[in-house]
Formats: C-alpha cells, sequence, structure tokens
C-alpha cells in the first residue's frame, strides 16, 4: 500500500489524484482534521477527498501511535509520501513547527527507513532564504543556507537532520518552489496569487499586487518559479518509483515568472481587460520576502526525470477554465 500524509491537503490530495488515474487505490491517507484559529480554512480540506479512491483515512496524531506501535512493521507498505506539515510563511509559534515539520518528519523516516519503506518527504524553497549564489541542490551547500522564516527553518533543521544521520542516500527530500493549482482553495493566505487574483477579478475587475520594495524589480515585477500542481506532482511520483534517485531535489521549472505575468493569463482566460492595482506589502512581510526564486533543475534532469514542464500561459489557463471558473473546482 501507499501512504500521504497530508492526503487531504493541497499536493497530498493532488498526489492521490494522480495515482487514481493509474489505478492505485490502496492508499492510505493521514492528515490533521483539527480546527485552528491558525488557519480557519483547514476543516474544508475534506472536500479536496470527495472524488478520491483510497483505502483508509487516519487521524496524524492517531497514524504516529500506530507507527510507534509497529504499524509500518505489520503491514506492507510500498511507499510513505510525507507531505504534511504547517505551511504558513507568517507562522510565529516555532514549538507548534518544530514539532510539526521537524520532530514527527524525524520520526516517520526512522521508522520508514528501518522497515524497507520507500521515503519521500516535502522541503521547501523557503529553506534557502535570500541567496546569492543560486537555488543550487547541492546538498554540500546546505550548511550555507539562511531561511528567512520560523518556517523555512523548521524545514531547514531536518535536511540537516538528514543529512548528518546518514539518511540523504537512503530518501528523497524534494524542495518545491511555488506551486499552484487545483486543491489549494483551504489554504487561505497561503492561496497562490492567481487563486486570489481570479477572484479578485470576477469581484472587482481587477487584481491587486505588492509593490515592490526593493530598487531591483518593478511594482509586480518580483520574480518567482511558480509550478503548477500537476508538474509538482509527477515529479514527486517519480522520487516515489525510483528509489535510487535519493539526496535533496528542487521540484521547480527552472524558470522565474514575474507575478505581473503570472496573473496576465487570468485576465485572457476569463476575456476581461488586464487591470492591475499595486500595494504596499504589508510589514510582517519586509525584510522575509524573497523577491526572487529560480529552481535549479540540472540535478533533477541528470537523475532521469525527462518529461517536459507545462509552461506558465497553458497551465494557469488550464487552472482557470477547468477548475477555478466552474461549479466543481477539485481535481476528479
Amino acid at each position: 500500500m501507499i501512504i500521504v500524509t497530508g492526503g487531504a491537503g493541497f499536493i497530498g490530495s493532488a498526489l492521490i489524484w494522480e495515482l487514481n488515474r493509474s489505478g492505485r487505490k490502496d492508499i492510505i491517507i493521514v492528515d490533521d482534521f483539527s480546527t485552528s484559529d491558525k488557519n480557519p480554512g483547514k476543516n474544508e480540506k475534506f472536500k479536496n477527498l470527495t472524488s478520491l479512491k483510497f483505502t483508509d483515512l487516519m487521524d496524524r496524531d492517531d497514524f504516529g501511535e500506530m507507527v510507534h506501535s509497529g504499524f509500518l512493521k505489520q503491514n506492507e507498505v510500498e511507499t510513505l509520501y510525507h507531505l504534511g506539515a504547517c505551511s504558513a510563511t507568517t507562522e510565529l509559534d516555532y514549538k507548534y513547527l518544530l514539532r510539526n515539520n521537524y520532530e514527527y518528519t524525524k520520526f516517520l523516516c526512522g521508522h520508514s527507513v528501518e522497515n524497507k519503506i520507500r521515503f519521500v518527504y516535502a522541503s521547501s524553497a523557503a529553506t534557502y532564504g535570500s541567496v546569492a549564489d543560486g537555488y543550487s541542490d547541492d546538498e554540500s551547500r546546505l550548511e550555507t543556507l539562511r531561511p528567512l522564516n520560523m518556517y523555512g527553518y523548521s524545514k531547514h533543521l531536518f535536511d540537516l537532520w538528514a543529512k548528518n544521520e546518514g539518511y540523504l542516500d537512503k530518501v528523497a527530500g524534494l524542495k518545491y518552489f511555488n506551486v499552484y493549482g487545483p486543491n489549494e482553495y483551504h489554504k487561505g493566505d497561503m492561496r497562490s496569487i492567481v487563486n486570489k487574483c481570479f477572484t479578485q477579478i470576477k469581484e472587482t475587475g481587477k487584481a491587486r499586487l505588492f509593490k515592490t520594495t526593493s530598487e531591483d524589480y518593478g511594482d509586480g515585477g518580483q520574480r518567482r518559479d511558480f509550478i503548477y500542481v500537476k508538474d509538482a506532482v509527477d515529479m514527486t511520483l517519480y522520487f516515489g518509483e525510483n528509489r535510487i534517485v535519493n539526496g535533496i531535489y528542487n521540484v521547480g521549472t527552472g524558470y522565474a515568472n514575474s507575478f505581473n505575468d503570472f496573473v496576465k493569463p487570468v485576465f485572457s482566460a476569463l476575456g476581461v481587460k488586464e487591470n492591475i492595482e499595486y500595494f504596499d506589502m504589508p510589514e510582517i512581510l519586509r525584510g522575509k520576502y524573497q523577491d526572487f526564486t529560480q529552481a535549479e533543475i540540472t540535478k533533477l534532469r541528470q537523475s532521469g526525470y525527462k518529461k517536459e514542464i507545462t509552461d506558465i500561459k497553458s497551465a494557469v489557463t488550464d487552472y482557470v477554465k477547468n477548475y477555478l471558473n466552474t461549479e466543481d473546482p477539485y481535481l476528479k
């Protein structure tokens, strides 16, 4: 069987959707459905699952107790995709991040390797912080990275632990860049700009983007490596299926697009004239905001991943026309 933690979340549910499309239904989903002021939309995650096929659904804490009691040893588990985490870059409760993103990942990694289960885990591009020499996934550079927020640091801690404990030659860690697409609706403020701007355009006829805080970029000119969730899922499954491809890898397109270029296809897909309004960046993000990210994917390509990556115009158009601008926006 296959286990997906964070399986009701954004990338997790999209991963299960693709597994279903390939004929796999022997899947256990693990997630946290507890309500919290941290993310009031969390209890809406179940909607991501309503059309998916799986064997069982488990609470995160209950699953942890079962693993501690020998669940992985007693069952034939092929792969554990550990995608569950607190992914809010604005989260300030470090104790919460430490428990969810670091300690729990150490726990599952150790038990998976011990039981010869393929372990693929979600790291993050947020671990890079503000780098001057490129977003290389060369593991020899891990100690030089300086994340800009607590979320990124919690992910970075596990990468360092996995390296120091000798796990990186046995598992795959994926540094996801800016993933967007269907099933992100429960993420609140952490939804993609395309998702937010779609709603703004439908309601007001215009999209809103941050003004620049850097001399290097114009308003809305900050550049990010935006990757469509369908491509991110395909890359994730590649690592699950290729057990000899281990270490840390970037999951991105290898190309940085501006926020302006990211939202323009939304206007086009809706048949609406472009109209972008710029506003001041919130104080909480200043000094912690990445103006530029671009995944270095040479290592991914050299590992054997050959598929073409969807260009931003085609991906955004698919997202808007086939999901956002419909009565049922979920993957099915």
